[in-house]
């Protein structure tokens, strides 16, 4: 098993958290359309940030990167948000000289998936919007419908990350047989981004590396309880069994009453626990947590 990853997973679930929406009131929603690209301000989803299982599904995806099931738990992560009926994952390595794609490597896909673009389809329509991209963008396409092939007609949106030449991209998926993605679906799918696309990041170089580890060689997942434990010895930090409880239950989106059940102690028990956690981190809140967990 490879002892790095525990701590890569803990990681990472920290700073997904970080850049989840707060809870606080939305602000404003501008979106500004060119050629099917919407470009918009992050909205707030309390019903979902604030939502154990949402971390709950959010851990499970986490561990799974570089696995086969990756793509699956992303795919049950999202239609629990927006309706979807599959998606694909890729990585796509620019000429941007000729404006052209010089390769794609597939990283995983669930549910519907479709023929993926090739390096000879050179007038791919996702591919004038990503050319000189900086920032994170989400991408709609109008797919072109089938009367040969009805049941193959799709709305497509594609959350799409940039570095140097490379592209890494994940898309939607959903059947004509709903309606096109809504303003408001656009805009949560948005606010995601910065969740899910370090996450294929992080899943296409464990990739790499299970390459060269040999065929078949999948990671295991990592353990929380491992990592939080390895953070706690890197900054020679002693906790004790219950503050690492409360701890461990407050990064994966626990409640103060769903500790206190499990541990079966008092909520004000649980309160302090995490107040000596918290003192001894230098921490404050779950936020403070997952800054801290992120090396922060």
């Amino acid at each position: 098993m490879n002892t790095q990853r525990p701590s890569v997973t803990i990681r990472l679930i920290s700073h997904c958290k970080q850049q989840l929406p707060r809870t606080s009131r939305p602000r404003s929603l501008v979106a500004r359309s060119e050629s099917g690209k919407l470009r918009m301000n992050t909205a707030q989803y309390p019903e979902y940030s604030s939502d154990p299982r949402f971390y709950q599904q959010l851990a499970q995806l986490v561990s799974s990167t570089g696995c086969a099931t990756f793509a699956g738990h992303m795919l049950q992560l999202v239609d629990a948000l927006v309706p979807i009926h599959g998606l694909g994952l890729s990585e796509w390595t620019l000429d941007l000289r000729q404006s052209s794609i010089s390769r794609i490597n597939l990283l995983g896909g669930a549910g519907l998936q479709y023929d993926p673009p090739t390096t000879e389809a050179p007038h791919h329509p996702l591919l004038p919007s990503i050319l000189h991209m900086q920032d994170p963008l989400l991408v709609q396409l109008k797919t072109p419908l089938s009367k040969q092939h009805p049941q193959r007609n799709t709305h497509q949106c594609n959350l799409v990350s940039s570095q140097g030449d490379r592209r890494r991209i994940i898309c939607f998926y959903r059947l004509t047989t709903l309606r096109a993605f809504s303003l408001s679906e656009l805009s949560l799918l948005k606010s995601l981004s910065d969740t899910l696309l370090p996450l294929v990041e992080h899943h296409a170089q464990s990739l790499v590396q299970a390459g060269s580890r040999g065929a078949g060689q999948e990671p295991e997942p990592g353990s929380l309880d491992q990592a939080f434990s390895g953070r706690l010895a890197q900054d020679s930090i002693t906790l004790s069994a219950r503050e690492q409880e409360v701890c461990l239950g407050l990064l994966t989106g626990g409640t103060v009453a769903e500790m206190a059940a499990r541990l079966k102690v008092k909520n004000s028990s649980v309160e302090t626990y995490l107040k000596r956690a918290t003192a001894k981190l230098g921490v404050s809140g779950r936020h403070g947590l997952a800054r801290w967990m992120a090396g922060g």
